[in-house]
């Protein structure tokens, strides 16, 4: 008989209990990501909040944090769409080869930044494979910020597709097909039932491949052109200033990157919680 009153038994947990997993956490974060961070805060308050502004405040400085940021953010949205086709593409059909092209969307992941950065340079080069066929039509990529965009969507696309793809694989055809009995053309299925399901997975890819674009500086800086005002992105000026020995300048730099991104990062988070919400009250 079942004791009346008395708490069931929980089932023991393979790891250690709230505290040790807690104390570890909270070690693992403070070595790994709050020292370097605040390192770098506090060697950039040296300057003084006017000083920081100073810098924020140099055209070459905001050059470069547009040209940085802006193509983060297209590169996210182009990744955005052909992420989305590849991984539902990967994940609906069974064709041949499906396995050496699921394996080829994880190449960015594996293969050094400088190595792409080589190959799309002489890929896309006006005398290279693609860039001879763009020059006789007057497109010029290599040594543009066009180059910019094509080097961070090569490396933010595996990011939006490896988070979409679980999704996608849960997905209820059978949601699809009353759609489709109802009279609905595939495009407003698509729209009205695929893509609200895929919205949050589809937000996080799109925060990770912003977020590696602001970072990215090896794919970069070999098709860039690194042209200050046209094509230099704000981490290789950060290089620029400590070859300079301008290390609180470089800090200042790093600190305005960081917080421009964190404020990105975190309006993105805050559309995908209320995006999450928004789909468990309907």
């Amino acid at each position: 008989m079942i004791a009346v009153g008395r708490r069931p038994l929980k089932t023991p947990s393979a790891l250690p209990g709230f505290a040790a997993t807690m104390t570890a956490t909270l070690v693992a974060l403070a070595v790994v990501v709050l020292a370097p961070l605040a390192a770098l805060l506090l060697k950039a308050s040296t300057l003084g909040f006017g000083g920081v502004v100073e810098v924020a405040l140099q055209p070459r400085v905001l050059a470069s944090l547009r040209v940085t940021f802006g193509m983060a953010i297209a590169a996210a949205l182009v990744d955005l769409v052909f992420g989305l086709c590849v991984a539902w593409t990967l994940t609906r059909y069974a064709f041949p080869g499906r396995r050496l092209l699921d394996a080829m969307v994880d190449l960015p992941f594996a293969l050094p930044t400088a190595v792409a950065g080589i190959a799309l340079s002489t890929l896309y080069a006006p005398n290279g494979w693609l860039g001879a066929v763009l020059a006789k039509v007057g497109v010029k990529v290599a040594y543009t910020p066009w180059g910019i965009l094509v080097a961070l969507v090569f490396v933010g696309l595996p990011f939006v597709v490896r988070t979409v793809e679980p999704i996608i694989a849960t997905l209820e055809r059978e949601q699809e097909e009353a759609s489709a009995t109802l009279g609905a053309t595939r495009l407003s299925t698509l729209w009205r039932v695929v893509i609200p399901e895929l919205t949050p997975a589809l937000l996080t890819g799109v925060a990770l491949a912003f977020a590696r674009g602001v970072g990215e500086y090896g794919s970069v800086i070999f098709i860039a052109g690194n042209v200050p005002y046209l094509s230099e992105i704000t981490p290789l000026l950060i290089v620029v200033k400590l070859e300079e020995y301008d290390y609180a300048g470089a800090t200042a730099l790093a600190a305005i990157m960081l917080a421009i991104a964190f404020v990105m990062l975190l309006a993105i988070n805050a559309a995908q919680s209320w995006t999450r919400r928004s789909l468990v009250h309907v």
